[in-house]
């Protein structure tokens, strides 16, 4: 996507976790395409966020949102300028360095090179920064999926909600299995599917559009004997019921997309239906769960 020009809004805010905070409430409040949110680590040492615009900003307006997320000291140094017509969703990509998770590594084209050969590297070109990693929720959820396939080999897999399709990327590179990824938004579905086969494991993943379980596929792919689901809280706990129907017996969810504060009424919800958790990561304020389904 080429802007001219591109808007930047730029400011320093000192460590990793402060940053990274930022983009995420900053992320909200964005709607994809609006707005590409990222936190880096400079030169420096210290950390920034920047936000690519393709149209000039309300300047007043992003400066209070600064200020509410990160104090009127911060907001107060925020920076406004332009750059030269580019491709601003790449652009703010190349300030991400590689993430590693367990045998994961998620990186942007731009990186391909510096993964090290024994890692399984998932290239993801995203509008945002969620998604590619770079999120607490991804990132939990890569460290539990290594951490299932330590010791099982899951045969049947879905990656449910799939956005950017990089857990069911990730699944698919592991085990060479087939795995069926859904989500309800149709652009996800195709970026989720341009991404598998830019991974080399397109004919392992299979992406549909549908909302929550009414399509047939789910049926016929399952039972499953590991979902994936790094959506919402609330979401998570209304498919407590469908999910656990889909599951094979000894079957093992993978959960995230939640606050710490929300995870014990999404375990509530599992264990109601004969899951125990297993596992409970906490990342820069969220919350990624293992839970493994008795019988």
């Amino acid at each position: 996507m080429q802007s001219s020009p591109t808007h930047r809004a730029s400011f320093s805010i000192g460590n990793e976790a402060a940053a990274k905070r930022i983009v995420d409430v900053l992320g909200e409040v964005f709607f994809e395409g609006d707005a590409a949110v990222v936190a880096f680590e400079r030169p420096d040492g210290e950390w920034g966020v920047a936000l690519h615009f393709a149209e000039a900003p309300d300047q007043a307006l992003l400066r209070e949102l600064v200020a509410t997320s990160a104090g009127n000291g911060i907001a107060a140094t925020l920076a406004f300028d332009t750059i030269e017509a580019k491709d601003w969703v790449k652009a703010s990509l190349e300030d991400l360095v590689p993430v590693p998770a367990g045998r994961f590594v998620v990186h942007g084209s731009h990186d391909r090179d510096r993964v090290a050969p024994n890692k399984l590297a998932i290239e993801i070109e995203a509008a945002l920064a969620f998604g590619t990693g770079h999120h607490g929720t991804t990132r939990g959820c890569l460290l539990l999926l290594d951490h299932v396939l330590k010791s099982s080999r899951p045969r049947n897999l879905l990656d449910l909600g799939t956005g950017t399709g990089v857990l069911g990327i990730a699944a698919a590179k592991a085990l060479h299995r087939a795995v069926l990824a859904s989500d309800i938004d149709p652009p996800s579905v195709r970026v989720a599917a341009e991404n598998a086969a830019l991974n080399e494991v397109g004919n392992h993943v299979r992406v549909i559009r549908a909302t929550g379980f009414a399509a047939p596929d789910f049926s016929r792919a399952g039972p499953f004997d590991l979902v994936l689901a790094n959506i919402l809280a609330n979401p998570l706990r209304q498919l407590a019921g469908p999910i656990t129907r889909h599951l094979a017996p000894g079957g093992r969810v993978i959960l995230s997309g939640l606050l710490t504060h929300q995870a014990p009424a999404v375990i509530a919800a599992y264990r109601a239906r004969g899951l125990v958790p297993v596992r409970h990561l906490r990342i820069e304020g969220w919350s990624s769960l293992l839970l493994k389904r008795m019988g």
